[in-house]
């Protein structure tokens, strides 16, 4: 690996359940690592260290790396990816796990992405860019609903409508062009043509040589059971999706992720990290829906409890360019997770609002956080909108969607909600 004979130190950057799952994971490394996280959370906390560190703040965290020997650093979400804490640290001699802000602009940026994938000639929905309200509502009358409409930056998950009407197409517009609900996230808009087919999240480990797939994922968006309501970072996912062959993930990985990689290299980018492909399987094949450049959220929390190799190893490997796939392995079970959000959400949260746990949980159940905090004497409560990542492993879909509901019925705080259909249509 690098660091024979020492306790490694790794550092992860965040504070979501996304985080909390990494770090889970790499507490298992045969490694026996030395976990600090930032700034973490409670769940967080009974695995790592803690940090008050500001993930924007590039030179305090290069500051606490270097005078603590951090062997790694983690970075889990794409805000200081995009802002160029990876960069940050590379200067400074300390390897990351994440991508530099130039690769990161293939989330950061929807027209950036758009033109990397029409260079490459890698198959995604026809689509337009546009900074004017008055030629993008044209467009929109022009082409008809059902249509998409994206914010072109970073909106934590909730920046795409995809409108039914021309009506809800022009409001959703107005929304990001003119009220600026985005802010400067939504100051360009990509409108894209809707796409039929079923969704799959398909992640992979990459490094200047290599790209190797984790297991395939199907999330769910949409707030309400039956895929209704506004969209949401994720309510929800399972892992694998039985329809998804190998033959199926190789086709991914020949049209889409290496001629994509390809295109970056062309350009003088390297990519290091996780690459995330959100597709469509349609009748002519897969296209992307959207490039995300970390762990996806809430997929991560069903693909890494799957994970049967050590997770420090690969990213390490994945750091130094020595990423092999025979590291990357799989248990032959299921994974399920259930988002447990606070009242309001999306549009807001509540915070403040206890929280009470099991005493224990069923076998092959992990509960993951995500907004939550310690109140006063020490009281867990609600601080987000997703709060809490409810994962059941079990031998198949059907058992593991059984022990998830079984352990999201044993929580409880007040206003909770979440979707009750989650890997409904595991089939399908």
């Amino acid at each position: 690996m690098g660091i024979e004979g020492q306790r490694p130190r790794v550092l992860v950057v965040g504070q979501g359940a996304r985080e909390h799952a990494i770090v889970w994971k790499l507490a298992q490394s045969a490694r026996q690592p030395q976990l600090y996280a930032a700034p973490g959370n409670p769940g967080i906390a009974e695995l790592a260290d803690v940090l008050s560190l500001n993930a924007s703040d590039h030179g305090a965290i290069v500051r606490f790396c270097a005078e603590k020997g951090v062997d790694l650093v983690v970075i889990g979400p794409e805000q200081p990816l995009a802002e160029g804490l990876a960069d940050a640290l590379a200067e400074a001699g300390i390897p990351v796990f994440g991508p530099t802000r130039s690769a990161a602009q293939l989330e950061a940026s929807k027209a950036f992405s758009k033109r990397v994938m029409e260079e490459a000639g890698v198959p995604t929905a026809r689509h337009r860019t546009f900074a004017d309200l008055d030629e993008a509502r044209a467009y929109v009358r022009a082409q008809g609903a059902p249509i998409v409409v994206k914010a072109d930056g970073l909106a934590a998950g909730k920046g795409v409508v995809v409108a039914q009407t021309v009506a809800e197409a022009e409001a959703a517009l107005e929304d990001m062009l003119v009220g600026g609900r985005f802010g400067a996230s939504g100051r360009r808009v990509v409108i894209e043509e809707f796409m039929e087919g079923v969704e799959l999240s398909l992640m992979y480990f990459v490094d200047a040589h290599t790209a190797v797939p984790m297991l395939p994922a199907r999330d769910f968006k949409r707030l309400l059971d039956g895929d209704r309501g506004p969209n949401t970072g994720g309510m929800g996912a399972f892992s694998p999706v039985p329809r998804v062959t190998g033959d199926v993930i190789d086709q991914v990985t020949q049209s889409i992720v290496q001629p994509t990689l390809a295109r970056l290299r062309d350009m003088g980018v390297v990519y290091r990290g996780v690459l995330y492909a959100g597709l469509m399987l349609t009748a002519e094949g897969p296209k992307v829906v959207e490039f995300n450049c970390r762990f996806g959220d809430p997929e991560t929390e069903v693909v890494l409890p799957l994970f049967a190799g050590d997770l420090l190893e690969v990213m390490w490997a994945v750091a130094h360019d020595r990423l092999d796939p025979a590291m990357v392995t799989w248990h032959a079970h299921a994974a399920v997770c259930v988002v447990m959000a606070s009242s309001g959400y999306p549009a807001s949260s509540e915070a403040g609002t206890p929280i009470e746990l099991p005493g224990a949980l069923p076998d092959g159940v992990t509960v993951f956080h995500a907004g939550t905090r310690r109140g006063e004497s020490d009281r867990l409560e609600t601080a987000g909108g997703r709060v809490l990542t409810v994962t059941a492993v079990a031998p198949d879909i059907p058992a593991a969607v059984d022990r998830a509901y079984s352990a999201v019925a044993s929580i409880h705080f007040s206003g909770a909600q979440y979707r009750r259909d989650i890997a409904h249509n595991w089939q399908s």
